[in-house]
Parts: C-alpha cells; structure tokens; sequence
C-alpha cells in the first residue's frame, strides 16, 4: 500500500512534451534510481488538486440535477397549462351537452325538436364565437385552396366559374389560423369560360 501512495505523489509528463524533453537526465547505473521524465508534486498539492476536482464534479452534479429538475418543472407547467386550457374550454360546452340531453328527453313534435336543435346549434355557434372561431366563408366565394378543399365540380350557370357552388363540411379557423378546411363544390360554368 505505501508503494501505491508513493506512486500517487508523482506526476509524470507525457514522452512527447517539451517538458519532457527538457527534464530527462541520462540514463544511470543499475543500482541509482531511474531518471524519468517526471516531476515530484508535494502531498499537499495533490491533496489540493484532488479536492479542486472533487469540487468541481460536486458542482457539475448539482448543476445536472438542477437541469433535470428545470426541465421536469416546465414538462410538469407545460401540461398543467394544457389541463387548464382544455378544462376552460370543456367548461364552455357543458350547458350546450346538457341542452342535447333534455331535446333527448323532451317527447315534443319533431317540429319541436327541429326548433330546439336549433337553439342548440345557435349555443354552440355563440360559444365558438367566444373562443375566437369563426367559420370559413364558402359558398358565393372564390374557391381558395389554402382554406377549401375541392369534391368535386358542379355545372351551374348562377354561380361565377370556380367559385363555391357548395359546402359539404364546414371549415373553421381561430383567429387567422385555419383548423380545418371547408369541404365544397366547385362551381364550373360553361357560360363564362366561352365568353
């Protein structure tokens, strides 16, 4: 074990350094020591060293955890942001789910149930407005690829050639933001391409 230690308390220089070359001695006899290209470092300075880097693996620990423990926080943020904006939202269609249960239970006419589906879909569409979502405009329209999606095409004379003859599925945006396109038809008018 004192061997171990005694080898500890050296440092020895890489062959190529310049240090190295400049430090080497030539060789002894059998019996003298070995020259080596080494330098001698005092017990008190490796103690010194070996604290310095203990200290620094200590920090580079502790600034990992404290990474992992930063990024675990905004993960944990992010989805409560999510849990929260999804509950807010949720919180605003309730009354409209609750009017479809009682048109369910209502034993009216069906011209009394077409009136209330009615009301219910007036809800809902002031609820969207609300949260900023309004419908793409169709039919009468230019058709624009980037907000309606084409079926098909319609031969019709009332309506100006490649304009929305049709809406099929409405399409919505928020804001400016498109979230689904509106599935039409295509108006194509023979009248207006010949003239």
């Amino acid at each position: 074990m004192r061997k171990h230690e005694s080898d500890l308390t050296t440092l020895e220089l890489p062959e190529s350094s310049p240090a190295a070359e400049s430090t080497a001695e030539p060789v002894q006899g059998a019996g003298e020591a070995p020259a080596t290209a080494s330098e001698t470092v005092s017990r008190a300075e490796y103690d010194q060293l070996k604290a310095e880097r203990d200290q620094l693996f200590d920090r580079l620990a502790r600034l990992q955890a404290e990474f992992d423990n930063a990024r675990k926080r905004a993960d944990r943020e992010r989805q409560e942001f999510r849990d929260y904006a999804t509950g807010s939202v949720i919180e605003q269609f309730l009354p409209v789910l609750d009017n479809f249960e009682l048109a369910l239970k209502s034993t009216g006419t069906a011209q009394q149930m077409r009136a209330g589906v009615e009301l219910i879909v007036k809800q809902m569409e002031e609820v969207l407005r609300q949260m900023q979502i309004s419908p793409v405009p169709t039919v009468g329209e230019a058709f624009d690829p980037r907000v309606h999606e084409a079926l098909g095409s319609v031969d019709r004379d009332d309506v100006p050639d490649q304009h929305v003859a049709e809406e099929i599925r409405r399409g919505y945006r928020l804001r400016e933001r498109l979230l689904r396109p509106a599935m039409v038809r295509v108006a194509h008018n023979p009248k207006q391409i010949s003239e």
